[in-house]
């Protein structure tokens, strides 16, 4: 694989240097709307593990995953090979996936927004696997929005309650091998719709982002990395200071066609009636504020799934 454009950042130095550590993050999403980080503190064994499960899990015949296509926009369970397509794309993803979200008590007030999880019978550890990568990766959500906060000058703790109880959602996803004949690629141009996006390295290329010149830059970070990027909520919310980038997934060249393609990116949210505004010191003479209509958070994610066909 070609080597990452984007130098990464030592999550050692979260403990060591926050300072340090909050600007070369804040610059690197400031000039990429990407960022890399290296030395993470995750249990490798149990991200291969989770990893495993999700793969036994599409390895199932189409009639048996498709008894757990019942999620309201995608949001819950198995979304069938053929259905995303790219905000404006012609072509559909060439990808299944898998989705869980958080697990909320009964009564509390998200659940409209925020159903239960479905769990796939077949796969007897998938449960106790998945919901620890959802975990660790929420958690680990939490302290880049720390160093983002403190990068714009805010209070450490700006996102802490935004997040705590966010409509956040684990994607195990399956590029399968591709036929020579294929139309469409992996996954077309895109921006997020969340505040922030972490995906752990895929064992195969193609991630692929949008600089500001037009050239599409290679992102394939090192093994025990996290790719994070800014979504289109956190852009508003900033005023664009944190710009969310296109992004896609290209198909592979023709000697790695027939290997499948596995990721497990988490698409962090802010809570259902979070109220996206330009935040303090965002806006200025040199920057004027593009958004002085604010809206939630859930009214922003429902506009966008129906712009990719999952509403």
């Amino acid at each position: 694989m070609p080597q990452s454009a984007i130098a990464p950042v030592s999550f050692k130095t979260h403990a060591t240097d926050f300072e340090g550590f909050s600007r070369s993050l804040g610059d690197s999403f400031r000039r990429y709307g990407f960022a890399v980080i290296s030395d993470y503190d995750l249990d490798q064994a149990r991200i291969d593990a989770a990893l495993d499960a999700a793969k036994r899990f599409f390895a199932l015949p189409e009639d048996v995953k498709k008894q757990y296509a019942v999620g309201k926009g995608g949001q819950r369970g198995y979304i069938p090979f053929g259905i995303e397509t790219a905000k404006g794309a012609d072509h559909f993803d060439l990808k299944e996936f898998w989705h869980m979200g958080r697990d909320l008590p009964p009564g509390h007030r998200y659940r409209a927004q925020m159903p239960d999880n479905v769990w796939p019978a077949e796969i007897a550890d998938f449960h106790d696997k998945v919901a620890w990568l959802y975990n660790a990766l929420d958690s680990m959500g939490a302290k880049v929005l720390q160093a983002i906060a403190h990068y714009l000058g805010l209070p450490r703790h700006q996102f802490d309650d935004a997040v705590a109880c966010g409509n956040s959602i684990l994607r195990l996803l399956h590029y399968p091998p591709i036929p020579a004949d294929a139309t469409g690629v992996r996954a077309g141009a895109h921006g997020d719709i969340n505040a922030i996006t972490l995906l752990l390295g895929a064992e195969e290329g193609g991630l692929e982002v949008l600089d500001r010149d037009g050239r599409w830059l290679a992102i394939n970070p090192p093994p025990g990395c996290l790719v994070i990027n800014i979504g289109d909520m956190l852009e508003r919310a900033t005023n664009n200071v944190l710009p969310s980038t296109v992004h896609r997934v290209v198909n592979p060249p023709p000697e790695r066609r027939a290997f499948p393609r596995y990721s497990t990116p988490f698409f962090l949210h802010f809570a259902p009636d979070y109220e996206i505004r330009t935040l303090p010191g965002c806006a200025s003479a040199e920057n004027p504020d593009r958004y002085p209509e604010p809206l939630t958070a859930d009214d922003f994610l429902v506009q966008r799934l129906k712009e990719i066909k999952l509403l």
